[in-house]
């Protein structure tokens, strides 16, 4: 070993203090920056037990796994020979013996301390684990095959197997620690035909040997419970008849064998014959081998898959009581009746319907939503984005409101929210990222029912959604009042912002054109302080906080903006659903997101991919995600979109794994009572649970053991049928996505908002059964599955598509298509149960090929009992099907008669300034240049259209001209509008 100088030493320390004060530097900043914002939202007491959770972990592990390694460590120094024989002067463990022997303490200390803190590193991270174990309750159900309570599978087993494998980390350290230990310092020898062992050596070897074998018996212990989860079979979970009957007994075989083996290697102590440990050893593998696989596999191969459907009868009727307990889709929460050994509710299905009989029908037909969520947000955008600064998300959210007249109507609803990814390159300096664009500015909606067409233009020129903006221009006063409609926290905004200064400065945030103003909510981290300046400064990286001179003592920071954010690290342990979506609640936008509380260890219930799941062809990316057998939608959740406040509330009493939660962190949930009445009417059933849901009940409809096993009553969830085909839709390809409608259903006295998905039959497009799940108050959470006949073929989601795409009148409508101007877009399919039968309802949007053009509402197919419709509008496209006077219901107009007491429609809610400033705005705000040249678009489509009838190929070539030279001047009539 080279000597060092004692500057070179004395620099060498310097460094590796300087490294690690910048390692642990940044953790701290870290974690005071967090203490800080858990202060600001008021769940420190979160923070501070997650923290000491943590801690008291690592040091606990960190000891266990230290002391043992210690402990072993000096016992076999101490046991050391006296004298130790050499292999002559090129002994090569000679300088390693002198090392160790002079240094005795740093080797003895320093390792156990070193593989400790490691240890504790590891074991921190299962500080839900152990938590779970010290606060979890009962169940009140108990396994069919031990009678535990499943608390035991899912709160006690976990932790038993993480004390025993940090039992078996510290034995397996612990043996290699002593035997490296003697054969340094002699107690073993290497040389010689045989080697040696001394007496010290053989017992400390053999104790270690012996309590890891005993560990391996309680191992062999706890596995028999692990059998109730058992993936052994490809079609359900839970022990198989061959877990039962070869090895559960194989395991209490081997758990003997074990503890045989560990009382043979103790006997080693006393015994220098080391022949009854090893043929205890080759017993227990052999053992393993033999009756541990063997045995199962033959009992498999021979017994059980000759006669599965009998032997496995037992182990799926638990299955099925399991699973349909774990998803909540037993008989208690969906509305079923049996049938043929399944629990559904009979549909007819019915293929004729009078005119006179849809006319009448005022819960669904009135209420069919035309505008879809997924393809308008480019419509908001362009239309209502007023500034580049703002923006909408890529999916919009579909809600409800009561109308003046009590009515119930549902709306596409959205945040214009600020997108500083959209600054220009001269507007992106730091002062108008984080001090001047710091907020958001409106509430937009939609009814989802009707659009309005462009006066003068025909029925040809393309619909628009009927918006009213809240926003400070017209005092947050449109169709929904606002009280505050500055948006701080948002979906769209992913950097932080400081408002305020000192007393008495002027406004500095952008506002409105003519206004500035300063933030004064309650959000934000106090910065006025040098000290939590330089603080934040060095998080950051950023000079710019500790150099600004219009940051006061009364400046704010606010971060963490994003209400997803926000959840996640107040309540790290629930699973947030995929879609948070905003309301308007007491006249606060509010964020609202839905919590799961899940497992993946209930005894018996089917496992299934989350990810894999709640993939649909609107997000099919999400790749399978964690594994769970049970899922509950237990917690509700908002965020004040102005002053970042989260509430959580419980929303399942029923829940024991909340409860266990509630335990851990008293007072973070408030009770279900607290929810106000105005927050409850826009709780929704949310998209992934219900999606988890409709693909376990595409098997456990069923209802006993026999058809389970057949799976010739299992559905399928079909794939969405407008990805592809004639129209785009920019989408890939994947399963149908559930839609929220307003509906009136079998079994509902008043239309409800709902979440419905049609499900066809395994591998089969035709429709085998309908679902529908309420989100009403009144009956929130009631599944309704209908299930058509099956002596007759009900068209499916993929069957009626290609049905309306290959009917004559929509291949005569050629414009549509095949048209280089125009890119059509096939919208929502949506399947709607009618007076016995099922109505499909379809927009078809057109966008013009240009980049700042948007969808627009074209035509409306309608199919049902084999008829299609298609029309401009819904009420043509369903007197086309059923007959004239059928659509009368279908009422799809604008019409301002519907906003009286002061609200506004979406013409005259105060976007009239909007209009001014975005030159885009249909209706008689609208730009005369881009009205003018939309109506030449649409006359040059209507040219084109005869052109293509006649076949006349001058024409049409003349008609493309005309098209193109329209689509042109559209264009540049924006951008002057611009």
């Amino acid at each position: 070993m080279p000597k060092l100088s004692r500057r070179s030493r004395i620099l060498l320390i310097l460094g590796a203090v300087l490294l690690i004060l910048l390692i642990a530097g940044s953790r701290l900043i870290g974690t005071y920056v967090d203490w800080l914002w858990y202060g600001e939202v008021g769940y420190r007491y979160v923070f501070s037990t997650i923290v000491l959770t943590r801690l008291t972990l690592w040091a606990a592990t960190g000891a266990f796994i230290g002391l043992v390694l210690a402990l072993n460590l000096w016992i076999a120094y101490r046991l050391r020979p006296v004298f130790v024989p050499t292999s002559g002067p090129e002994d090569p463990l000679a300088w390693y013996r002198t090392v160790a022997t002079q240094r005795s303490k740093l080797f003895g200390i320093g390792i156990p301390v070193v593989v400790g803190v490691l240890g504790g590193i590891a074991a921190q991270g299962d500080w839900q684990l152990v938590q779970m174990f010290l606060h979890g309750g009962s169940f009140g159900t108990a396994d069919p095959q031990f009678g535990k309570d499943v608390s035991f599978y899912t709160f006690r087993l976990p932790f038993y197997h993480w004390l025993l494998t940090w039992g078996f980390v510290a034995v397996v350290l612990s043996f290699i620690g002593a035997l490296v230990t003697h054969y340094i310092f002699g107690g073993i020898r290497l040389t010689g035909r045989s080697g040696q062992l001394s007496v010290p050596a053989r017992a400390q070897l053999a104790i270690l040997a012996g309590v890891f074998v005993l560990l391996k018996a309680v191992d062999y212990y706890l596995d028999r419970y692990d059998l109730l989860l058992s993936q052994r079979s490809d079609r359900f979970t839970g022990a198989t008849y061959t877990d039962l009957h070869a090895v559960m007994p194989a395991k209490l075989i081997l758990l003997c064998i074990a503890v045989f083996c560990a009382f043979a290697f103790f006997a080693a102590v006393f015994l220098r014959n080391l022949q009854i440990p090893a043929l205890a050893t080759v017993l227990l593998v052999l053992s393993s081998v033999v009756v541990g696989a063997v045995w199962p596999a033959l009992l498999q191969q021979f017994s059980v898959k000759p006669n599965a459907n009998e032997r496995e009868s037992q182990s799926i009727e638990r299955n099925l009581a399991a699973t349909k307990r774990a998803f909540n889709i037993n008989e208690d929460n969906v509305d079923t009746q049996r049938v043929e050994g399944r629990k559904t509710k009979p549909y007819p299905g019915t293929t004729q319907l009078s005119p006179e009989q849809v006319a009448q029908n005022e819960g669904t037909i009135p209420n069919i939503r035309l505008l879809d969520p997924n393809i308008l947000s480019e419509t908001f955008t362009q239309l209502k984005q007023q500034y580049n600064f703002y923006g909408f998300p890529d999916k919009l959210d579909v809600d409800r409101y009561r109308t003046p007249s009590g009515e119930l109507q549902d709306y596409l609803v959205a945040v214009r929210g600020l997108d500083t990814d959209n600054l220009t390159p001269s507007q992106q300096s730091w002062i108008n990222s984080h001090m001047k664009y710091t907020h958001g500015n409106g509430f937009v909606t939609a009814p989802a029912d009707r659009v309005s067409t462009t006066p003068g233009e025909g029925a040809d020129a393309g619909a628009y959604p009927v918006f009213s903006v809240s926003d400070t221009e017209n005092n947050g006063q449109g169709r929904v009042p606002v009280d505050q409609p500055r948006v701080y926290y948002g979906e769209l905004v992913n950097t932080y912002a400081i408002v305020g200064g000192e007393p008495g400065d002027q406004p500095r945030e952008y506002d409105t054109p003519n206004e500035t103003y300063t933030y004064d909510g309650a959000g934000g981290v106090p910065m006025g302080n040098l000290f939590k300046r330089m603080v934040f400064a060095a998080y950051y990286g950023e000079q710019n906080i500790l150099f600004n001179q219009a940051i006061g003592s009364e400046s704010q920071l606010i971060f963490k903006r994003n209400p997803r954010e926000r959840v996640k690290e107040i309540a790290p342990w629930l699973k947030l659903d995929g879609d948070s979506y905003p309301a308007v609640v007491d006249g606060r936008i509010k964020w609202i997101l839905d919590g799961y509380t899940t497992l993946n260890n209930y005894p018996y219930s089917q496992r299934v991919q989350f990810g894999e799941a709640t993939s649909d062809s609107l997000d099919n990316n999400a790749g399978p995600g964690n594994e769970l057998n049970y899922i509950r939608n237990s917690v509700k959740v908002t965020v004040d979109a102005y002053s970042g406040k989260v509430q959580l509330y419980e929303h399942d009493k029923q829940d024991p794994v909340l409860d266990a939660w509630q335990g851990i962190f008293p007072g973070l949930i408030k009770p279900k009572s607290a929810i106000s009445p105005e927050l409850q009417q826009h709780l929704r059933y949310p998209a992934d649970l219900f999606q988890v849901q409709r693909q376990m009940l595409t098997s456990y409809h069923v209802d006993d053991a026999a058809s389970f096993y057949a799976q010739q009553s299992f559905w399928g969830v079909p794939p969405d049928p407008t990805v592809g085909g004639q129209g785009g839709n920019n989408r890939s390809g994947g399963k149908q996505p559930p839609y929220y409608v307003i509906a009136q259903i079998p079994g509902q006295s008043r239309p409800v908002f709902q979440l419905t998905s049609a499900l066809t039959a395994l591998k089969r497009p035709n429709l085998a059964s309908w679902v529908s799940v309420s989100s009403a108050p009144q009956s929130y959470g009631e599944m309704t599955v209908l299930e058509l006949p099956t002596d007759t073929q009900t068209p499916g989601p993929a069957q009626v598509q290609r049905q309306m795409e290959s009917t004559p009148k929509v291949t005569r409508d050629r414009t549509l298509f095949d048209n280089p101007a125009v890119q059509p877009q096939f919208g929502n399919l949506l399947t709607l149960p009618v007076e016995g039968g099922l109505l499909y309802v379809e927009p078809i949007y057109i966008k013009p090929s240009s980049p700042e053009a948007y969808p627009q509402l074209a035509r409306v197919l309608v199919s049902f009992g084999g008829k299609v419709g298609f029309a401009p509008t819904l009420e043509e496209s369903l007197n086309q099907v059923f007959g004239a006077g059928a659509g009368q219901a279908a009422d799809t107009a604008d019409n301002p008669g519907d906003q009286q007491d002061g609200q506004q429609d979406g013409q005259q809610d105060g976007d009239q300034q909007d209009g001014q400033q975005d030159g885009q705005q249909p209706g008689q705000d609208a730009d005369p240049q881009v009205s003018q040249a939309v109506g030449d678009i649409q006359s040059a489509m209507e040219q084109l259209r005869t052109a293509q009838q006649s076949g006349n190929l001058g024409e049409i070539g003349k008609a493309l001209q005309q098209l193109e030279a329209a689509t042109k001047r559209f264009e540049q009539a924006q951008q002057s509008g611009n």
